[in-house]
């Protein structure tokens, strides 16, 4: 479902200010693989997600979705094969329009549009159905203003947004990190639920390694915009966050340099 080969990026490149973000990067997820990356401060795993959601040009490689090669594709236009959550609530939703409205758009994102804006009685149907599967009370609350939800209930909507349309592939980038522990656990429950209910591909990036070891069936750890470890299955699910330091020591020659991941852990 997804092939990215030799990806290199670099930014600010003959500057003083250059940074080798990827450094030839090969990864390949089947069908159905949800993958969790781990990895310390600069290893690369945001500018990993983002070059695949089309962000940021590619200096060399190619990234194929599904058998179509969106390497040279626009990110608007890779959006009708990608959804996408990020670390902040704010960023997938319109504060000022109604969550009817948010879902809405969401719901029309790569389809034809013609004239007709107003959201009909069976839009309308299905969207509280989808809304209260989250159990948050939501679908009885389809005219407030997004802006008005707290921070886990905007990225829980968020996060039905980006699968209510089956995407190719599901990218999440530490989605549950601006939220508390209780929240976040909520999220993640939701993200298992949805990737399982859906049959998804999807990419989590996550600065907790308790979580990169509990969700998910196949885990990958970054260093220096490498890729330097990549298990699944039983392996995977045997690891403990010891053992993940460990192996970080021994493949990359240091200590693992991200404060919050420790302190989560």
């Amino acid at each position: 479902m997804l092939e990215v080969k030799g990806l290199y990026k670099t930014f600010n490149p003959g500057s003083v200010n250059e940074k080798k973000a990827l450094n030839g990067i090969d990864l390949t997820l089947n069908e159905g693989d949800f993958v969790t990356v781990i990895g310390g401060n600069g290893a690369g795993k945001s500018t990993m997600l983002n070059m695949i959601a089309g962000v940021y040009p590619v200096d060399r490689g190619t990234i194929t979705i599904d058998g179509i090669d969106v390497t040279k594709l626009s990110e608007h236009k890779r959006a009708k094969y990608i959804g996408r959550v990020f670390q902040d609530p704010r960023m997938g939703t319109a504060a000022d329009m109604w969550l009817e409205e948010n879902l809405a758009i969401a719901n029309r994102r790569g389809k034809f549009r013609g004239l007709n804006w107003a959201i009909s009685g069976k839009e309308r149907k299905e969207f509280k159905e989808m809304l209260a599967k989250l159990d948050l009370g939501l679908e009885n609350r389809m005219t407030t203003k997004v802006g008005l939800l707290s921070g886990g209930q905007r990225q829980a909507v968020t996060l039905l947004m980006a699968v209510m349309n089956h995407p190719k592939l599901l990218l999440l980038d530490e989605h549950t990190a601006a939220l508390d522990p209780k929240t976040a656990k909520n999220v993640l429950e939701l993200s298992d639920k949805f990737i399982q209910e859906n049959h998804l591909t999807a990419l989590m990036v996550t600065h907790n390694m308790r979580d990169a070891i509990a969700h998910g069936n196949r885990l990958i750890m970054m260093n220096e915009g490498r890729i330097i470890l990549d298990v699944s299955g039983e392996e995977k699910k045997n690891l403990t966050v010891e053992e993940l330091l460990g192996e970080f020591a021994k493949l990359s020659g240091s200590e693992f340099a991200n404060d919050r991941a420790l302190l989560a852990n």
